[in-house]
Order: C-alpha cells, then sequence, then structure tokens
C-alpha cells in the first residue's frame, strides 16, 4: 500500500473536520458527528469487507448485499482499550454457507486492521445469509 495519510483539523473544544483528500467528515461526540470509536469500528468494517469480498470474488460466490455490524467492548482500566470486538455479517442473495463462512475466516486472517486490534482484544465474527 502507498504511504496515505488524512488531516483532522481540531477547533479548542472537541470539534474536528477529517479531510481524506477524497471527502470530509465532522468529528466529535454530537449528533452527526464522527466519534473515536465510530472510525475506528468503520474502519475495520471496511477493511474486513473489502478482503472478504476479493475472496468471495476469487471463489464466484455470488450474493446480493451485506451489511457489517461491530460491536466493541473497552475494559474500565487506563489506558481503555478494547476488551472485545464482534463482527456480525449478514448476507443477502446466497445460500453457499460453506463458501460464506470459509470467506470470513480467511477475511479475519487477512484483514489488516483486524489482525492490528486482535493485539489488544479479543475478536471474533458471526455470520448469518439468507437466500
Amino acid at each position: 500500500m502507498a504511504v496515505r495519510d488524512v488531516e483532522v483539523q481540531f477547533t479548542r473544544e472537541f470539534r474536528g473536520v477529517l479531510d481524506t483528500g477524497q471527502t470530509k467528515a465532522a468529528v466529535g461526540m454530537d449528533p452527526g458527528e464522527l466519534a473515536p470509536y465510530d472510525m475506528l469500528f468503520a474502519a475495520l468494517a471496511s477493511c474486513l469487507y473489502a478482503t472478504f469480498l476479493d475472496i468471495v470474488n476469487k471463489k464466484k460466490i455470488d450474493f446480493v448485499s451485506a451489511k457489517l455490524t461491530v460491536t466493541g467492548e473497552k475494559r474500565d482500566a487506563v489506558p481503555a482499550t478494547l476488551k472485545m470486538v464482534n463482527v456480525k455479517y449478514e448476507i443477502i442473495g446466497s445460500d453457499n454457507e460453506k463458501g460464506l463462512m470459509r470467506s470470513a475466516e480467511l477475511a479475519a486472517k487477512y484483514c489488516s486492521v483486524y489482525q492490528t486490534i486482535s493485539h489488544v482484544a479479543d475478536m471474533s465474527w458471526e455470520l448469518s445469509y439468507t437466500k
């Protein structure tokens, strides 16, 4: 991967604008703003799905859509690192259970964000599908 950077410009309060060079998003703790763990969980879901998609495409497994829901819990200790993270895949338009499960397993193995977070948190995933 080429070197990438993002810029987040903050006010004195915790209000910011994330600028990737391609898009911008509001950062903060108010409604309509992305909080730090929102961005971390979105990065995890995005990386995991991109990896999953590469695998299912190579395996020629067809489906219509997917939804990934990331749930996490922080430790009470300081620093409050993640204790556990679960990713729930919901796949629509496929009944290839074996292929989907193997693809999700490989995605967890090869997704760099999943592997990075796994150094501090217990990671798990689950998959459901409907035809």
